[in-house]
């Protein structure tokens, strides 16, 4: 069967410099450090670009539309807001170049925390045959206003209430959505949202219900409540193959005998060393500690990442090199220099996720809490070792079906942790070509 890649025309474009390799020394990450600061925005867009390239009916800045014409033109735009002054979302367009008599709702495809839309780039040269193509629905994939290259406006918080400033906190991103739709002419689309985006889908949803035709929630962020606790998302990055079952942390007692009398354990546990496994828990606890402290005084990974210096490509490779391992290693060199960019640019968007969501990802607003009245189309997705909690998407479901919106399931898919649509595009591109054309997924996914 052909792939995307083949179906679609592929469009000769002027050379693009290779990133740089990824740094493997305190060495390499200072001059990685030094050639982004020369021209950062510049090396900003290449990276950004390098991803785009993957998909053949891109066509950068100044690239003239070929003859004859492609069935699809992909194309980065910055659609300039209303307020706050200067504001502008950086928007993938993929259109069709002959637009059906009965064309589909548009399809927006929104990214998570620490992301941007670059991360989709496995999924956009089978969306754009498959779904623009093919079907003629316009499809593109946005940066959250303060996120990826979209503006960096400066963000304060106002409220005092807990659920106020959750409302406002989400108000910088849902309102800024609705201003790109309103300057884009779309009257009503469906939601594509991972992580983060997809909690945001949820809260523009239960802002704008008459603007979504279609929720596709990708391992969304903040749904349980707190009876759904689940551990920090440094398990699968530590071990990418994990499973998503409960971790249980606690110390089996130790029994010890002298002269055939058992001894009192915890005397034994106060005097004997700990053991290495117990010092490594006894650190990450401490971190964990810290690193919700840092979270609720605001200070995001993105600002040690500054704070780093000519160090912060290094620390980038560490995540980078590490998550992304199954990927081939140019597409890993290009995440980590993109991942890298979008990190370092000025803090905005960031600082408002605090006051959304708890240190682990739990929702101080949690979406099961919300969701009933959502009265559209809803899928829930998650990896088979993803850390988000599926049982959050199950209760979820609960609450859709007992206010009776019965076009609700979920789907479990297989090799896939928390970046599903990466972990396993194969699954996930044609799952979501399927419930935009309203039908579930019939492929080897699971639902409910």
């Amino acid at each position: 069967m052909a792939t995307a890649a083949q179906t679609l025309e592929v469009v000769d474009l002027p050379p693009l410099p290779p990133a740089r390799e990824i740094p493997q020394s305190w060495s390499d990450s200072i001059h990685a450090w030094w050639a982004t600061t020369v021209q950062f925005e510049k090396e900003s867009a290449a990276s950004e670009e390098r991803m785009l390239r993957r998909l053949p009916s891109f066509l950068p800045a100044g690239v003239a539309i070929p003859s004859p014409t492609p069935a699809v033109i992909s194309r980065i735009t910055q659609v300039a807001l209303p307020s706050p002054q200067h504001a502008y979302i950086n928007t993938l367009s993929m259109l069709p170049t002959t637009p059906p008599a009965s064309e589909p709702v548009p399809t927006v495809m929104l990214h998570g925390y620490a992301a941007g839309l670059g991360f989709y780039f496995k999924n956009f040269p089978y969306l754009a045959d498959e779904w623009v193509a093919k079907r003629g629905g316009r499809l593109y994939a946005l940066d959250w206003l303060g996120m990826g290259r979209s503006a960096r406006p400066p963000f304060r918080i106002r409220s005092k209430g807990v659920v106020d400033k959750v409302l406002e906190a989400e108000s910088f991103f849902v309102d800024s959505l609705e201003a790109w739709r309103r300057a884009q002419g779309i009257e009503k689309m469906a939601l594509v949202g991972h992580s983060l985006g997809g909690y945001l889908s949820v809260a523009y949803t239960l802002k704008y219900p008459e603007r979504v035709s279609r929720l596709i929630l990708l391992s969304p962020a903040g749904v349980p409540s707190s009876e759904h606790a689940h551990d920090v998302p440094s398990a699968e990055l530590a071990n990418p193959e994990a499973t998503h079952g409960k971790h249980h942390h606690g110390k089996a007692k130790l029994v010890a005998s002298t002269n055939g009398t058992a001894t009192d354990s915890a005397k034994v546990e106060e005097a004997r060393e700990p053991s290495k496994e117990e010092q490594a828990r006894a650190r990450r606890s401490m971190m964990r500690v810290v690193g919700t402290y840092l979270w609720e005084q605001g200070v995001s990974p993105f600002t040690i990442l500054r704070w780093s210096g000519i160090y912060g490509p290094l620390l980038v490779s560490k995540y980078s090199s590490r998550r992304f391992s199954h990927l081939d290693a140019s597409d890993i060199r290009d995440m980590h220099n993109y991942i890298y960019h979008i990190s370092r640019a000025k803090g905005s968007g960031e600082f408002c996720i605090s006051h959304i969501l708890a240190p682990g990802a739990y929702a101080y607003y949690p979406v099961v809490n919300r969701i009933a009245t959502v009265k559209v189309p809803v899928a829930f997705v998650y990896g088979d070792h993803d850390w988000m909690d599926p049982a959050g998407g199950l209760a979820a479901i609960e609450k859709l079906k007992a206010a009776g919106n019965k076009d609700a399931r979920m789907y479990v898919v297989d090799n896939a942790g928390h970046h599903v649509y990466l972990d396993n595009d194969h699954v996930v591109n044609r799952l979501i070509v399927d419930e935009l054309a309203g039908k579930a997924y019939t492929g080897k996914a699971l639902y409910a």
